[in-house]
Parts: structure tokens; C-alpha cells; sequence
């Protein structure tokens, strides 16, 4: 990595840092009455019950991850055993949290597991589609949440931002795998070489599961098992901080617009903007906002604590592996 480059990267998240924080200033600015004391939960006997249920939940739901990207490997040929999926995924979601940058902990996923298969194209393919098929989930959960309860089809602004969010969240994902997935698409970029053999990759994973529906429906059912998972997890967190009321419709329908918005690549771990959005959408339903707030915070320590098991994984793992992989191939 050159000096500029470096430069530029710590540029970056210097500018994010100054993003969240700015973020932070303007919603305590705009909340009619900001209370800190009420960031604090009054604890009580089930207060750690709460707590240790959701760091549960987002470890298991690191496992799900796991599994929806091995369905996708799985589907396009990819040999490759699930554990050490399990370890590239933490250390690419320890990279994420703490280097941070989302892209970074894929690369690493993608070079560790073109290191096991030799394959970096479909490597690279099965990475983006087990991103998307996220993708496709969370708009879905809110679409869902929405049409199954009248009261919150009617809440005015945090209606109409969770559906458009999801809307758009859809549109843009339909359109990139009708553009990546045309075969005219296809032929034009199986004729070169360098980095864009890698977007043939994509290419060519888009054709295989379309012509795999079981092994899809195989990956979608983890998808939805994972945000479900996560759902949950969020359930605990808004218990753990004192937010009652809170069912499993109301997650559903704003959760996954909150954690779609907080994937915007301007604020660091989408502190400032998770929050924002979570007092937007749950304000109305009666969740006092520095509530809102504090359950947004919770959300981000428990991913960076899930993350932690990535740690051990990120420093040993990629040298075990690769001895795995001398040793395989006789080298």
C-alpha cells in the first residue's frame, strides 16, 4: 500500500468520524428536549437477561451469515468446508468493525476463499450474492410488516421513508441483476481479462443459481432466517434499554429500513444515521427518543462485540489455511 493511498484512507474515515459526529450534534439539535440521564436504562433484574440475549442472538446470527454464504459457494460449485467459511467471515466482519470498512472485510473474504478453491472469479461471485441476497430480505421484511398492520401504514413520515427505502432498496437490486445478469452482458465481459474476469464471475453466478431454483431457495431460506435472527436480536436490545410495546410486526416493518440506511457510506459504522433513523420510526409508536437513541448505540456495540470472535481468526486463520493449502497442492 503506497503513501498516498494510505493518505487517502485515513483521510476517509477521518471525514466519516467527523460525519457521525456532526450527525450526532444535529439530531440532539433538532429533539425538542434532549435528556442524557435518559440514554441510561433503569436497570433492573432482567435488564442483563436482555443483554446477554442479544449478544446471543447476533452471534448465532453471525453463524447464519455463514451459512447463507456457504449455500451460495455450495451453489456455484465452491468445495470448501463450513468452518473455515465461519472463520473467513470473522475475520472479514473484525476487519469491517475495526479497520472500519465494509469493503475490506470482503476482500479479505474473497481472497482467503480463492486461496482454498483456486477459483478467484466464482470466490468473488459468491461474496456479492450473499451480500444481495441480503439485500433482497430486508425490503422485503418491511414491505411485509407494513401491509400487515394498518396503524403502521398510516404513521405518516416514518411510513413513507420504510417504504420508499425498501422500494428503492428493490428497484436498484432488480436492476443490477437484470444489467449483470444479461447474457448480452455476459458474452462482452467473458472477453477480457484483469479485474473485470471477476465481474464475468458475478456473471456466471447470477446464471447458475437461476438455473439451480432448489439451491436458491436454499439461500434464501438462510437469508430470511438470518434477519429474522437479527430481528430478534434487536427485540432484546430495545428491551434492554427500557423500550416496551415494541412487537414483532413493528420490528419487522422498521428494523431492516433502519439497518438499509445505515449501509450508506458516509458515517462511520452508520453511527449518527442508525440512530437518526431510529427516532424517526419509532417516535411515533411512542418510543421516547433518547430510547431510540440508546438502542441504536446498543445495536452497533453488539455487532463490533459478535465481531470480536473474528479477531483470533483474522490474525492465525489466514496462515493456517494457507499452510492447508501448500500442503494440499504438494507445495
Amino acid at each position: 500500500m503506497t503513501e498516498k493511498h494510505t493518505g487517502r484512507r485515513v483521510l476517509s474515515i477521518l471525514l466519516r468520524v467527523g460525519i457521525s459526529v456532526a450527525l450526532f450534534f444535529l439530531l440532539i439539535w433538532w429533539l425538542p428536549s434532549f435528556d442524557a440521564d435518559k440514554l441510561w436504562p433503569d436497570f433492573n433484574s432482567a435488564t442483563p437477561f436482555w443483554l446477554v440475549g442479544a449478544l446471543v442472538l447476533t452471534v448465532i446470527g453471525n453463524m447464519a451469515a455463514t451459512a447463507r454464504w456457504y449455500e451460495v459457494a455450495v451453489a456455484l460449485g465452491l468445495q470448501v468446508k463450513p468452518r473455515r467459511m465461519f472463520s473467513h467471515y470473522m475475520a472479514g466482519m473484525f476487519i469491517s468493525n475495526f479497520v472500519p470498512t465494509t469493503v475490506g472485510g470482503d476482500v479479505l473474504r474473497m481472497s482467503r476463499l480463492t486461496n482454498d478453491t483456486g477459483d478467484g472469479p466464482h470466490s468473488f461471485a459468491s461474496v456479492l450474492l450473499e451480500r444481495l441476497s441480503g439485500w433482497i430480505v430486508l425490503p422485503v421484511f418491511t414491505l411485509l410488516g407494513l401491509a400487515l398492520d394498518e396503524e403502521l401504514r398510516g404513521l405518516g413520515a416514518p411510513t413513507r421513508v420504510a417504504a420508499s427505502t425498501a422500494g428503492l432498496t428493490l428497484l436498484a437490486l432488480g436492476l443490477i441483476l437484470l444489467l449483470v445478469g444479461n447474457q448480452r452482458f455476459g458474452r462482452l465481459v467473458s472477453r477480457r481479462n484483469g479485474w473485470v474476469r471477476f465481474v464475468n464471475g458475478l456473471h456466471m453466478g447470477i446464471d447458475e443459481l437461476r438455473a439451480k431454483p432448489r439451491d436458491t431457495g436454499r439461500v434464501l431460506i438462510t437469508a430470511f432466517a438470518y434477519q429474522a435472527i437479527m430481528l430478534a436480536a434487536a427485540g432484546c436490545a430495545a428491551k434492554a434499554v427500557g423500550i416496551n410495546g415494541l412487537g414483532p410486526i413493528e420490528l419487522m416493518a422498521f428494523i431492516p429500513a433502519v439497518l438499509i440506511i445505515q449501509v450508506l457510506p458516509i458515517a462511520l459504522g452508520g453511527l449518527g444515521l442508525r440512530e437518526g433513523a431510529l427516532v424517526l420510526f419509532l417516535h411515533d409508536l411512542g418510543v421516547i427518543d433518547e430510547q431510540a437513541i440508546a438502542m441504536g448505540l446498543l445495536l452497533y456495540f453488539l455487532t463490533v462485540a459478535g465481531s470480536l470472535v473474528g479477531l483470533p481468526t483474522l490474525v492465525f486463520g489466514g496462515q493456517y489455511w494457507q499452510r492447508a493449502s501448500r500442503s494440499r497442492h504438494g507445495r
